[in-house]
């Protein structure tokens, strides 16, 4: 079974033909599905027009919120309602096109968990073009996965994948690197993207800069979250020795006669030593924490294959 999971925010005009569009994919790949729209919150018409697509269509569920969320909050919740082995999202605004679909569903065959598109061909503003290849370039750098379009909406999952996923603020932008970590196998594949005909976009070129501390934050948690004194232990030896040494400096100096009291590079040493051990007890009491906590849980190793 197929569940395809749709996140939409004020897309009363574009509904309409999406949904005879995906209707006609999901019907030609003779599988079951299910089709579960996520109304995140809209302001306009579009959830009317769910509502009337759950009564006409079984296979259609609508569920929505009360306020708009996010993205992230939205794909998480269709996730867990998901009862498919194989989970496709995508946006409901036609710029991912539903005939693409299939192209994924066949490499997925190949064992893979996770299938991105990859808009080779973007159909959107030069601006918002520039700032994405900006933001999957330093995405690439960091992690090192092969990936040319992180933040694609048009994905497939396996069921362990997107049940394993909990998704909040713009980590929705990072899910590839999400289940890489996590041991899944990623991949992508090219897909046709198109103008967007309908409704205006909610992202602007510019909402790639509001990306860069979420970034931030996956490099931190991805790298150091579980070994945080690797970061804050480094940062901090390095600024104590800095204010060790600008300190032994002085010490040399004030012993040949040289009056150190009122040097501004006296105060700066000794800043440096103090915010240097304190920055490392941060990073060992988060250490701690974390100790603590992996104490508290289940220590069950849950096997990929388990033995017969």
């Amino acid at each position: 079974m197929i569940s395809y999971i749709i996140p939409v925010f004020d897309e009363e005009e574009s509904l309409g033909a999406f949904y005879k569009e995906l209707k006609s994919v999901a019907d030609s790949l003779s599988q079951s599905y299910e089709i579960i729209f996520i109304d995140d919150g809209s302001c306009d018409k579009t959830l009317e027009h769910l509502l009337d697509l759950e009564k006409k269509d079984s296979k259609v569920g609508v569920f929505s919120f009360r306020r708009n969320h996010g993205k992230a909050e939205a794909l998480t919740f269709g996730f867990q309602k998901a009862k498919g082995d194989l989970i496709v999202t995508l946006d409901a605004d036609l710029q991912d096109k539903p005939t693409e679909i299939k192209k994924l569903l066949d490499k997925q065959k190949e064992g893979f968990d996770v299938v991105s598109g990859w808009r080779k061909k973007r159909k959107d503003s030069f601006a918002k073009i520039i700032f994405s290849k900006s933001f999957n370039f330093v995405a690439r750098v960091l992690w090192g996965i092969r990936l040319h379009d992180y933040n694609c909406g048009l994905k497939i999952y396996t069921k362990d994948v997107a049940k394993e996923l909990n998704l909040y603020g713009g980590m929705h932008r990072f899910i590839p690197l999400l289940a890489s970590d996590a041991g899944f196998r990623v991949t992508e594949v090219a897909v046709e993207h198109d103008v967007r005909r309908y409704g205006v976009s909610k992202y602007s070129a510019w909402k790639v800069l509001t990306q860069m501390p979420d970034m931030m934050s996956m490099f931190f948690l991805s790298k150091f979250g579980k070994r945080p004194l690797h970061l804050f232990g480094f940062v901090g030896l390095f600024l104590f020795i800095a204010g060790f040494l600008v300190s032994l400096y002085l010490s040399i100096e004030w012993f040949l006669g040289v009056p150190i009291g009122g040097r501004p590079l006296f105060f700066l040493g000794i800043l440096l030593i103090l915010v240097g051990i304190q920055i490392s007890l941060t990073g060992l009491v988060a250490d701690l924490i974390l100790n603590v906590a992996n104490r508290n849980q289940s220590g069950t190793v849950v096997l990929k294959y388990p033995k017969e």
